[in-house]
Parts: structure tokens; sequence; C-alpha cells
């Protein structure tokens, strides 16, 4: 049976959107994508801190489930502006994430449902 992961400060993607941060089934936790929205609801205008905000929000859902960034297996990353801040991305990216480095892809897309958002990344994990 699944079960949802839902950290203390992600409890509206539950009760706004009908949707769980994390959910975990048969070992692998699922997770939403997640833009670079700060937990008080606020969006920087930079690229560089809507990158950070992401992986913290990560980490936040990976803490909750009891795991870290070592058991991401799946990354796919969406941007506007993807080479506008594509190395910016992968040098935060590289902070956060470790060997074996998880699958990852990124696409350019024109848009998300946040105004000002540059980036969503959503992520699978796998309990060892």
């Amino acid at each position: 049976m699944p079960k949802s992961i839902v950290p203390e400060n992600l409890e509206t993607y539950v009760t706004d959107w009908k949707m769980s941060p994390g959910l975990e089934h048969e070992g692998f936790i699922f997770m939403t994508g997640f833009t670079g929205v700060q937990t008080d609801g606020t969006l920087s205008e930079t690229p560089t801190e809507q990158i950070e905000a992401v992986f913290e929000t990560i980490e936040t859902v990976l803490t909750k489930a009891g795991l870290g960034f070592e058991h991401l297996v799946e990354m796919t990353s969406y941007h506007v502006g993807l080479r506008d801040h594509l190395q910016a991305f992968k040098d935060i990216r590289a902070k956060y994430v470790m060997e074996p480095f998880p699958a990852w892809t990124a696409i350019e897309v024109a848009g998300f449902v946040r105004e000002g958002a540059c980036i969503e990344i959503r992520c699978i994990a796998r309990r060892a």
C-alpha cells in the first residue's frame, strides 16, 4: 500500500493540491515536481536562489522519509531559460547529488503554474 510522505512545511500540497510531496511504494519514493518557492511561499527572482530552494525542498522530503540524496535514482529538471542558468544548476546540483549519480534529464519548458518560476524538479529515490 502506498504511503504518503508529507513534511510539516509541505502540508498544503495535500490540503490545497490533493497530492503527496512524496509517495512511497515498494521501496521507491516518487516525489512531486517542486519549483523554487521558499518555505514561506515567496519566490526569488534569481535562478540560483530558486535552484537552491528546490534542492532544499527535495532534501526535506528525503529526510522525512529517512533517506538522503544518495538514495536518488532518477531526476528530471524542467527549466524556463535552461541555457541561461544551466551552469548554475549543475554547480548547485553537484553540492547535493553524489556517486553513484542519479539518472538525469533536463527539459526546456514554456512556463509553470507559479509566475516567475524558472525551475521544477521531480525525483525518484529508492530505499537500499
